[in-house]
C-alpha cells in the first residue's frame, strides 16, 4: 500500500515538476524574445532616444540688425555690453550674494527684488541678469572679487545705442526687456539673458526683422538638464540692417528750431511719401529705456507739462487753423459754389443769429476774392465760402487729402484725427448740425482736428497735383528698397488747384501772411499758408492781447504748411508749436529754417545708401 502511495506522490510531484520547468522555459523563452528585440531590432530608435536624452539644443541669440539714415549715417546699433549674471544653485544665499554685489556696483533694492523674483521663475543652474551696460570700473571690481561670490559671473554681451538720443527718440523708439506674457510667444529664444525686443518706433515695427534669426549649440547635459560641454555649434544669422528715408542733418535742424519749445516738424517727398524728417519735440532719451529706467527720469518724463513721450507728430491733435483754408477753397471750386472771382466784403466781423464771428484782422480786410483772401487769411471769407460750399462737400475733399485717416506708418500709434460732418455730430453728440458749425470748419476751427504728420500729407498731395501719395519713413530692409504702389490720381482740376497754389505763392512771396519767412534761394521759392489755432475760446478782453501775457497752456497754437519749389515742387512740410501764438511769427520762420537746408542737401536726388554686407553672426552664449 505504501509503494502504490509513493508511486502516485512520485508521479503527481513530476507533473508539477514538468510543468513549472515548461512555464520557466516558455518565460525566459519570452524574455529573451523581448531582449533581443530591444537589443537587436529596435536597437538604433532606441539609442536615437537615449541621445535625444543626453542632448540638447540651445538657442544663441542673433545680433540686431543696425538702422541707418538715407545717408549711411549710423542711428542705432549695438555695443559692448558688460554684465553681471547669477547662477542660482551655486549661490548658498541669493540674498548675501547681492548684498556683496551692491557694495561693488549700483544696486537698488528694487532691482535686487527683481533679481529674486526672476531666479525663482528660471531653473535653477539657468544664469539671471544682475546688471549690465557697466563702466569699466565697476566691471573690474566684479571680476576682482569673483572668487568671493559664489555664482557670480561676469560676460560681455551686447546693448542697444542710441547715438542721437533725444533727437530721434519717436523715430527709433527703443528696445528694452521682455515680459512673461513676452516670453509665453516665444519662450526659448526671450528667455535668453539680457534679450531685448522692440517696443516703440521703428525697433517695434520691424522687430523681427531686425532680430535676425537665433543659432543653436549642441550640447551634452546630464539627467537634470545642466550643460557638461558643447558638442556643436551652428551661428545664428544676424538681423536685417533698416535703412530709413531720414536724413539726419535736416532732422538735427528741424530739433533745434524746436528746442525748448513744445510741437512737431514733417518734411516729405510730395512725389514719394518719403518721410525726410519727423520731429516730436522735446524728446526723451531712449538710451535710457535700454536698461532699467530709473524712478526719478519716469517720474520727469511723465510729469513734464510738454509731454516728452508723446510723438506729437502722429499723436498730436490739433485744430488745422487756417493752414486749411487752402482745403476749403477747393472745395468750393470743386462743387462750382464759388469761383476764384467772387468777391466778399470783410469788414472784420459776420453775424450769424444771435452770435459774431469774429476775423482775426480788427476792421476787416475789406473786398477779397479767393486769391487774396488764400494770401491775406481772411476769416470772413472763408466763413462765407464754406457757407456756400457746405459741409459735405468739404469733409469729402478732406478726405481726399487725408484727414481724418490714418496711413499705416510704419512708427506705431498713429491718431486719426477728426473731419466732422453731420453724421458724426448726430453720433457723437447727439445733435444737428448748425451753420455755425460751417462756419468753423470752415477756418479750421471746431471740431476738425489734425495730425502734423496729416498736415503734412495734406501739404504734399497738393503740391503734387492730387497724387494720394502715403507716407513712409523705412526706405530699405537688408539691402533692398521697398516696393511703392502706384500713386491713386485724385481727379483734382489742374485749373483749382492752380489757383490755389498762386494764393499760396502768395503768403509767402508777395506780401502775404508769411511774407518775412520768404526763401531767398534761386529756384527753390516756397509756397505756404500760416494757421493760428485756438485752445480756447477768446473773450472780447483776449481778443487782440499780446500772447506773451497769457499762460502758456492758454496760448494758440502756431501752424504753418508749405511746399518748395513753387514751380516744380519735391518738398513739402509741417511745422506746429503749441501755445506758440500766431503760425507767421512762431511757425512760418521755422519752417523757412529747415527747408532752407533741405534745399542745400536735396534729399531726393542723393542715392541710395546700401550698408555693407554683414557676415553670419551671433552673440555667444553664456555659460550654463
Amino acid at each position: 500500500m505504501s509503494d502504490g502511495r509513493e508511486s502516485v506522490r512520485y508521479r503527481s510531484f513530476s507533473r508539477r515538476t514538468a510543468l513549472l520547468s515548461a512555464g520557466t522555459l516558455g518565460l525566459f523563452t519570452l524574455l529573451t524574445g523581448r531582449m533581443f528585440q530591444l537589443s537587436v531590432l529596435q536597437r538604433e530608435q532606441f539609442a536615437m532616444l537615449a541621445e535625444d536624452n543626453r542632448i540638447n539644443l540651445q538657442l544663441i541669440a542673433p545680433h540686431r540688425g543696425r538702422v541707418y539714415d538715407r545717408t549711411g549715417v549710423e542711428l542705432a546699433k549695438t555695443t559692448q555690453n558688460f554684465r553681471v549674471l547669477l547662477v542660482p544653485e551655486q549661490a548658498k544665499d541669493l540674498r548675501a550674494v547681492l548684498a556683496q554685489l551692491a557694495q561693488l556696483i549700483p544696486l537698488s533694492p528694487q532691482r535686487m527684488e527683481r533679481i529674486l523674483r526672476d531666479a525663482l521663475h528660471s531653473k535653477a543652474f539657468n544664469p539671471v541678469l544682475v546688471a549690465e551696460g557697466l563702466g569699466w570700473d565697476d566691471f573690474a571690481k566684479v571680476n576682482i572679487n569673483a572668487p568671493d561670490l559664489p555664482g557670480v559671473e561676469t560676460d560681455v554681451g551686447e546693448l542697444r545705442s542710441y547715438p542721437f538720443g533725444p533727437w530721434l527718440s519717436h523715430v527709433l523708439g527703443y528696445v528694452a526687456g521682455v515680459t512673461d506674457k513676452d516670453i509665453e510667444k516665444e519662450p526659448e529664444l526671450l528667455s535668453l539673458p539680457g534679450f531685448r525686443i522692440g517696443r516703440s518706433g521703428v525697433e517695434k515695427a520691424a522687430d523681427v526683422a531686425l532680430r535676425g534669426k537665433p543659432g543653436a549649440a549642441q550640447v551634452e547635459v546630464n539627467a537634470h538638464g545642466r550643460v557638461i560641454r558643447e558638442l556643436g555649434r551652428r551661428e545664428g544669422t544676424a538681423g536685417q540692417d533698416v535703412v530709413l528715408a531720414i536724413d539726419m542733418e535736416v532732422q538735427k535742424v528741424a530739433q533745434e528750431k524746436l528746442a525748448g519749445q513744445s510741437g512737431s516738424i514733417v518734411v516729405m517727398d510730395v512725389n514719394t511719401g518719403e518721410i525726410i524728417s519727423i520731429v516730436s519735440a522735446p524728446g526723451f532719451d531712449p538710451n535710457a529705456f535700454t536698461g532699467t529706467v530709473s524712478p526719478t527720469i519716469w517720474k520727469q518724463l511723465n510729469t513734464d507739462e510738454k509731454k516728452p513721450l508723446l510723438n506729437k507728430a502722429i499723436t498730436g491733435i490739433y485744430p488745422p487753423g487756417s493752414t486749411y483754408k487752402p482745403i476749403v477753397a477747393l472745395a468750393a471750386l470743386a462743387s462750382g459754389a464759388m469761383s476764384p472771382r467772387d468777391r466778399v466784403h470783410c469788414s472784420g466781423a459776420r453775424a450769424l443769429g444771435n452770435h459774431v464771428f469774429h476775423c482775426w484782422k480788427r476792421g476787416g480786410h475789406g473786398s477779397m476774392d479767393m486769391h487774396q483772401a488764400i494770401k491775406q487769411s481772411c476769416d470772413i471769407y472763408f466763413y462765407e465760402c464754406a457757407r456756400r460750399t457746405g459741409i459735405e462737400a468739404i469733409a469729402a475733399m478732406s478726405r481726399k487729402f487725408g484727414l481724418g485717416q490714418t496711413y499705416g506708418l510704419e512708427i506705431p500709434g498713429e491718431k486719426a484725427g477728426l473731419m466732422p460732418d453731420p453724421d458724426w455730430k448726430r453720433r457723437a453728440r447727439n445733435d444737428g448740425w448748425r451753420d455755425g458749425d460751417t462756419f468753423n470748419v470752415g477756418i479750421g476751427q471746431g471740431a476738425v482736428l489734425t495730425t502734423p504728420l496729416q498736415l503734412c500729407v495734406m501739404a504734399a498731395r497738393l503740391a503734387n497735383g492730387g497724387k494720394a501719395i502715403i507716407p513712409h519713413v523705412i526706405r530699405s530692409f537688408g539691402g533692398v528698397n521697398r516696393e511703392l504702389a502706384p500713386l491713386e490720381d485724385m481727379g483734382l482740376d489742374p485749373a483749382h488747384v492752380a489757383i490755389v497754389h498762386s494764393g499760396m505763392d502768395a503768403v509767402t512771396n508777395q506780401g502775404g501772411t508769411g511774407a518775412r519767412s520768404r526763401i531767398d534761394i534761386e529756384g527753390f521759392d516756397m509756397a505756404g499758408k500760416t494757421g493760428t489755432a485756438q485752445v480756447r475760446k477768446l473773450t472780447a478782453a483776449l481778443r487782440g492781447r499780446n500772447s506773451d501775457s497769457i499762460p502758456w497752456k492758454f496760448r494758440d497754437h502756431g501752424l504753418f504748411v508749405a511746399f518748395a519749389p513753387v514751380k516744380e515742387p519735391r518738398y513739402a512740410i509741417s511745422v506746429v508749436v503749441e501755445h506758440g501764438g500766431g503760425g507767421s511769427k512762431a511757425a512760418a520762420p521755422i519752417a523757412k529754417e529747415v527747408m532752407t537746408v533741405v534745399a542745400q542737401r536735396d534729399p531726393a536726388r542723393q542715392k541710395l545708401f546700401v550698408p555693407p554686407g554683414r557676415e553670419t553672426a551671433s552673440v555667444p552664449s553664456t555659460k550654463a
